[in-house]
C-alpha cells in the first residue's frame, strides 16, 4: 500500500481536530463533531460501524469572585459545579481528621494542605476511587456547606499539566465549588473564622455524547481491540491527549482497508476518559460484560506522537504467542521501545477485566507523566506533535494486527 501520503493526511487529521473543531469535551457540540466526522471518515475505508449513545453533561461557567473584607482573591470556577452567590464564615481544613470534627454547615469550606494534595475522584467513578477521597466526599455532603474553596498544587500524574488544578471535578457533586493557587490560599487562610464573599457563575448543560465502534475481519469470537479516546478536556486542543490516538485509528483503519482476517479487528473511539464520569467506557464494559473472554489483545494508543524521544509499547499480561510477535514486530521499528507500565488510561479497563493489553504512548510523556505541564492545557497543541511518529505506530500495529 502506498504510505508517502500519510504524515500529510496525519498533519490533515491532526488540523481538524485540534483547530477546526474547537472543543471534544465530552457533551459539547465539538465532541458530536468530532465523533460524526470519525465515523463517516472510518466507514470510507470499508469498515462496519456502529455507534453507542449516552447522556453527557457540557458546562460553562462566567467566572469567579471572593473577596475577604477589603482583599480580592483569584479563583476558579470548578468543573461542572453549581454556581452560588454567597456570603458567610470561613472554615477551614487540611487534613481529612480535620475535616471530620469540623463544623461547617451553612459555612464556606477552605480545604488546603494535605486534604487538597490529589484530585478528588468523582463520587460515582468505578474505575478507581480510594476509600480516602470517598470518605472525604461523604464527609462534605453529610456536613453541608454552602461553598467550598480550594487550594491546590501540581499532581500532573492525576490532573495533567493544569496549575492549580480543581481538587473537585464531578458533575453529581452539589455543593458549589471554586479552586485557586497555593499562593492564594496562604493568603487566604489568615481569613478563616471571617465573614468572607464568594460569587460564582456556572451552568450545567444536558447533552448526549457517543462511541464510535467500527469492525472488519469475520469471526466477533476472537476480536483484537484498539481504542482511543477521542475527547479532550475543555480549554485544550488535546493534541497528544489524545487526538494523536484517534489519528493513529484512522490511518490503521485506512492501512488494514483490505483486511479479510479471520480474527475480527475491532476499532473503538472512545468518549469520556477525559470527563468526569466515564461514560463511553462505562457504557462499553456494560456492553461487552460477557463477552469480555472473546478479547484476545487490547492496544490502547493515548498520549503517542510527543516530538522529543521514542514510541513507547509498554505490555500488561501478554501471553507468551503475542509477546513473542509484538517484540518481533517492534525490531523492525527504529523509532519504537518497550516502555514503563503506566495505568491512566483505557487499556485499564480490559486489564481489570483480565484481557492482556499493550498501551502505546510517548517515551518522554510515561517517563514524565508525575512532573510534565502538557496534558489539559493549551500547551497540548498540534505543534508538540511529530506526524513521523504516528505514522511509524500505525504501519507498526498494522504489522501486529495482521500477524
Amino acid at each position: 500500500m502506498e504510505t508517502k501520503y500519510l504524515p500529510q493526511q496525519c498533519l490533515a487529521y491532526l488540523k481538524k481536530f485540534c483547530v477546526e473543531i474547537p472543543e471534544r469535551c465530552v457533551g459539547s457540540d465539538g465532541n458530536r463533531t468530532a465523533t460524526r466526522f470519525f465515523k463517516r471518515e472510518i466507514a470510507t475505508f470499508g469498515w462496519e460501524t456502529e455507534t453507542q449513545e449516552f447522556d453527557a453533561m457540557d458546562w460553562e461557567e462566567g467566572g469567579a469572585h471572593l473577596l475577604s473584607g477589603d482583599a480580592d482573591f483569584e479563583v476558579f470556577v470548578s468543573p461542572y459545579a453549581l454556581g452560588c452567590d454567597v456570603e458567610a464564615q470561613l472554615v477551614s481544613a487540611s487534613s481529612v481528621d480535620e475535616l471530620a470534627g469540623l463544623a461547617m454547615d451553612g459555612k464556606i469550606l477552605f480545604l488546603h494542605g494535605e486534604i487538597a494534595k490529589e484530585q478528588l475522584m468523582p463520587k460515582n467513578f468505578v474505575f478507581y476511587n480510594p476509600e480516602e477521597h470517598q470518605r472525604i466526599i461523604s464527609l462534605l455532603e453529610k456536613g453541608g456547606p454552602q461553598a467550598i474553596v480550594c487550594a491546590t498544587g501540581r499532581n500532573a500524574a492525576l490532573a495533567g499539566g493544569v496549575y492549580p488544578f480543581p481538587l473537585i471535578e464531578d458533575g453529581d457533586f452539589d455543593i458549589p465549588s471554586v479552586y485557586m493557587t497555593e499562593e492564594e490560599g496562604g493568603r487566604l487562610l489568615p481569613s478563616a473564622n471571617k465573614t468572607v464573599t464568594l460569587r460564582s457563575i456556572s451552568k450545567r448543560i444536558a447533552g448526549k455524547g457517543e462511541n464510535v465502534i467500527a469492525r472488519k475481519g469475520k469471526n466477533s469470537n476472537e476480536r483484537i481491540v484498539v481504542t482511543a479516546h477521542i475527547d479532550a478536556k475543555k480549554g485544550t486542543p488535546g493534541a497528544i491527549d489524545n487526538a494523536t490516538g484517534v489519528v493513529v485509528l484512522l490511518l490503521l483503519a485506512k492501512l488494514l482497508e483490505d483486511y479479510e482476517g479471520e480474527r475480527q479487528v475491532e476499532i473503538v473511539a472512545f468518549n469520556g476518559e477525559d470527563y468526569y464520569a466515564a461514560p463511553g467506557q462505562m457504557l462499553y464494559v456494560r456492553e461487552n460484560q460477557e463477552r469480555f473472554h472473546e478479547i484476545l489483545l487490547n492496544i490502547n494508543i493515548d498520549g503517542a506522537g510527543y516530538k522529543e524521544g521514542k514510541s513507547a509499547f509498554s505490555f500488561y499480561d501478554l501471553p507468551e504467542e503475542i509477546k513473542k510477535k509484538t517484540n518481533e514486530v517492534l525490531h523492525k521499528f527504529d523509532g519504537i521501545i518497550e516502555g514503563v507500565p503506566w495505568f491512566q488510561g483505557d487499556h485499564s479497563i480490559f486489564i481489570q477485566n483480565g484481557r492482556p493489553a499493550i498501551a502505546v504512548s510517548s517515551e518522554w510523556f510515561t517517563n514524565n507523566v508525575d512532573s510534565q505541564e502538557i496534558t489539559h492545557t493549551p500547551k497540548d497543541n498540534p505543534g508538540i506533535v511529530d506526524c513521523h511518529k504516528i505514522v511509524e505506530i500505525a504501519e507498526a500495529l498494522n504489522m501486529l494486527v495482521r500477524s
